[in-house]
């Protein structure tokens, strides 16, 4: 039986009990303008459909079936516990984006918070908010610039420990090990493959229960997600120690990675971030970094198998930088711009197979939005299958056309897979980085077969193929 499922009816008669007392405390009765929709069973709302509809392969179901009875703009649901307004559309994302900490403000379930205490929990909320405004600094693609040779070196050892002299691999644990080694060179400086390995298994654990049944138990997910969380926070801080000792002895340079841009940068004061606030951040960039990266390196070598004209383009382009390299030259930021079209088929893969499936805020004040009420302390969540997969937004949205992404692309605020606002995700340009190098080196080897046609797609919490997608490699 499926671990949710039996969690639920396990304690389906206390959850019951706990909805009558927290219905009377409630505005559900007292505001009747809230968006349309069902909370669902008591307590627990919607949660195990709306897990489970990704679990299936359809995570846009949960979304367009409520759409097409309720509203295409807004509609209220129970998920994780919590009263929650769904926002669709364009004009839904617009808003949401354009209100951070306005109208509403960050929020994930408790689940995800026990994991990654948040930073106004491991420090100031001003330390919080300074290391919010310079993060995108440390990740705009001026800095990001010098990493690319490296990206490509640890792209070209990976093919060749990992992929070359294979008839058959298995895509998705091999894109995790390529992003994560990445990950941990350019943000750490950590190349040794015992100790990426070590980190990896951390990592795994920790993605394996972000989003699940939160049963604090000796044996589950969540409990081994969260001891993973407090051994790598203090692995980070170790090494952190140890490279600040480093760049005081002149042992590392100020430029090597990421984390020494970090501990070198100053405010507008002149203060030096705080020690454990950029723990928590690593952290977060390396899970960010890692998961949904790989998920999408995935996807690109899973559409290409099934596009033979996308490939072919894809190649045409690639090959052209390959020959204008010489014997032993790595890729550099002028190659990097040339990937226009590998970029177009990269973003259409984003659209149909985003790595991630949205987020949550929280109103921080009632506001009204399509003409609905939304209480002060409900939860809001922006899905990116309310645009992507939206006729409106994208004609024929089930068809793969690279084309949309030419010149201007789509219309703003349709198409997010990293978020929008002040809270867009930071990683972006390091994100298509490291995909392009990930394009280049797997084209310029190989051509692929898919040895299992109709692959099952799940989401849990991050979209992948069932069995992970084996392949044939066709060696050029």
């Amino acid at each position: 039986m499926d671990p949710i499922l039996l969690f639920f009816a396990t304690f389906f008669p206390l959850l019951s009990l706990a909805f009558l007392i927290f219905y009377k405390k409630s505005n559900y009765a007292s505001n009747p303008n809230l968006p349309p929709g069902r909370m669902g069973f008591p307590y627990i709302g919607e949660s195990i459909e709306y897990l489970l509809t990704g679990r299936r392969g359809h995570p846009e179901k949960f979304l367009k079936d409520r759409m097409a009875k309720y509203s295409s703009q807004v509609f209220k649901t129970s998920i994780f516990g919590e009263p929650m307004a769904v926002v669709c559309g364009a004009v839904g994302n617009k808003f949401l984006f354009s209100n951070e900490n306005k109208l509403v403000t960050s929020w994930w379930p408790d689940s995800v918070n026990k994991i990654f205490p948040s930073s106004t929990q491991t420090s100031s909320k001003e330390e919080s908010i300074k290391m919010r405004k310079m993060l995108p600094n440390f990740l705009k693609p001026e800095a990001l610039q010098r990493y690319i040779g490296m990206m490509d070196m640890i792209a070209q050892r990976h093919f060749e420990a990992s992929w070359e002299g294979k008839q058959e691999i298995t895509v998705f644990p091999l894109a995790k090990r390529y992003t994560f080694w990445v990950a941990c060179k350019v943000f750490l400086s950590i190349e040794d493959p015992v100790h990426v390995s070590k980190l990896a298994d951390l990592f795994n654990a920790l993605a394996a229960g972000i989003i699940t049944v939160p049963i604090d138990l000796p044996g589950t997910p969540f409990r081994r997600a969260i001891n993973a969380a407090e051994t790598t926070r203090k692995e980070l801080m170790a090494i952190i120690k140890q490279r600040k000792m480093d760049l005081a002895e002149n042992k590392a340079t100020p430029d090597q990675d990421i984390l020494s841009h970090m501990l070198l940068a100053t405010d507008e004061k002149g203060q030096y971030l705080n020690e454990l606030n950029i723990a928590d951040r690593i952290l977060g960039l390396l899970i960010g970094g890692h998961d949904t990266a790989s998920a999408t390196v995935t996807f690109i070598v899973k559409y290409l198998a099934e596009l033979p004209n996308i490939y072919n383009e894809v190649y045409k382009e690639q090959m052209e930088i390959a020959r204008s390299k010489k014997e032993g030259e790595m890729l550099n930021w002028e190659d990097i711009k040339k990937m226009k079209y590998s970029w177009n088929v990269a973003c259409e893969v984003m659209r149909l197979a985003p790595p991630l499936q949205g987020a949550f805020r929280e109103a921080i004040t009632d506001f009204t939005f399509a003409g609905f009420s939304i209480p002060k302390g409900w939860k809001l969540h922006w899905n990116v299958n309310s645009t992507h997969k939206n006729p409106e937004c994208f004609p024929e949205p089930e068809k793969f056309e690279p084309a949309r992404f030419k010149g201007s692309g789509p219309a703003p605020y349709t198409f997010v897979p990293f978020g929008g606002g002040p809270r867009m995700c930071p990683g972006k340009e390091y994100a298509r980085l490291e995909i392009l190098v990930f394009m280049h080196n797997v084209i310029k080897r190989f051509n692929w077969e898919k040895l299992i046609p109709d692959e099952m797609i799940i989401v849990d919490p991050l979209p992948m193929p069932a069995k992970g997608l084996p392949v044939r490699l066709l060696p050029h």
